[in-house]
């Protein structure tokens, strides 16, 4: 018979101690994981979609504001008006502003976006902004998430089909699950050296995307000329970006305002110029235009202020130009104006000193105007609408207005 082994006080002793470290160690890893510094509150029940505006109001008032630091345009998920500010993604009730959801984490907000009905926020850590996360935007609910290699100061951009995030040296595509779909530049770890990983002297300094294609301007070493690239947002291999035209365009300070399938629209700044090239890389059309202050470019990536659907409409630091759905060609302009504009009614909303002016959307027309009291007013002024809601951002302020 084995007798059973004595525990001493000095076992007892040594084994609370080693219990003590086991729960201190765990206790600060919760402390530190973002699980602890994360917290979702869903709405009770989801955001009705407000129906559409039959008609265009006769006068607008401020019925709500909120800071928004992290969105660079009212972003609308679903029935949901969103804001971003202070490491917090709210869903605000269209008509009130009240909170109906919230998301927070305890990092910095990179910027805030929407496809697909969904959220996406994208939040800072060391090296990137790669904390990705999606919310549902009518409750809030939290769907697929990813980590990303994109800098700082990202913008997302939608065609519709992919959103794709941007960067200064790389920047790379998302589907609705948040796969990646493409990646272009030079990533800090390059995992696949044998990947086409084009041109790694560049910087990327302007970026748009439309119709499944991203259009970047690049700056590269040892070239005088700006360099316009069309990449597919969806190539067959994900590891393998897929160009679909390129060319060195006639100057520096190039923007791109628009791309499709066909066409992409690009602003040459040196010349107050407004070139159309084909997906040859042939130059079809080009147009004088007005320009505001040139941008510096520093270490965000240039996005034209557009908006729009059933074509562009383009603000150019003067005026708002519409472009034609498919050759993107100006088919009217509105002078000494704020910023791009919203569909409403059919009509345009373009914002102007002193309120909206009202515009046919298809002839540009000016069909009136509607007086808004702004306090102080700083262009690019972005307009969106949610039923009868007129949203407005400025600065780092998202207005709305019924």
């Amino acid at each position: 018979m084995v007798r059973p082994e004595r525990r001493t006080k000095s076992d007892i002793a040594v084994s609370l101690l080693l219990t003590v470290a086991v729960l201190s160690g765990a206790g600060t890893l919760w402390w530190f994981s973002s699980a602890r510094a994360t917290e979702l509150h869903t709405a009770d029940r989801p955001i009705e979609p407000l129906p559409s505006a039959r008609t265009v109001p006769e006068e607008l008032n401020q019925v709500w504001r909120s800071p928004s630091s992290a969105t660079p345009h009212p972003v609308v998920a679903g029935p949901a008006v969103v804001t971003g500010d202070d490491g917090a993604v709210v869903g605000r009730d269209p008509t009130t502003g009240e909170i109906r959801w919230r998301y927070s984490r305890e990092r910095e907000l990179c910027t805030v976006g929407s496809e697909w009905g969904n959220v996406i926020a994208v939040y800072r850590t060391a090296d990137h902004c790669s904390a990705v996360t999606t919310l549902h935007g009518s409750d809030g609910e939290r769907g697929p998430q990813r980590n990303s290699d994109v800098g700082f100061g990202t913008r997302l951009l939608s065609d519709g089909s992919y959103v794709t995030a941007t960067g200064q040296r790389l920047f790379e595509t998302w589907r609705s699950d948040m796969v990646r779909t493409q990646q272009y530049g030079t990533p800090t770890d390059i995992k696949n050296p044998d990947n086409n990983l084009s041109r790694p002297n560049c910087d990327y300094s302007a970026t748009a995307v439309g119709d499944r294609r991203v259009a970047v301007i690049a700056e590269c070493a040892g070239s005088a000329r700006d360099r316009l690239t069309v990449l597919r947002a969806n190539p067959e291999d994900g590891e393998q970006p897929e160009e679909v035209m390129t060319t060195l365009l006639g100057g520096e300070r190039a923007g791109v305002v628009a791309v499709n399938r066909e066409r992409v629209a690009v602003v040459l700044r040196d010349s107050a110029t407004l070139v159309i090239y084909d997906m040859s890389g042939k130059r079809r059309a080009s147009y004088d235009v007005r320009l505001g202050a040139t941008p510096d470019r520093g270490s965000a990536v240039q996005v034209e202020a557009t908006s729009g659907s059933a074509g562009t409409y383009w603000y150019t630091g003067r005026d708002t130009i519409a472009l034609d759905e498919s050759t993107l060609r100006p088919r009217w302009t509105v002078r000494e104006t704020l910023g791009t504009p919203a569909a409403m009614a059919d009509d345009r909303l373009v914002p102007i000193e002193g309120g909206m002016a009202v515009h046919d959307s298809a002839t540009g027309e000016k069909l009136g105007e509607i007086p808004i009291e702004r306090k102080s007013t700083t262009a690019p002024v972005r307009v969106a609408t949610v039923g009868n809601v007129v949203l407005e951002q400025r600065g780092d302020t998202v207005f709305a207005y019924r």
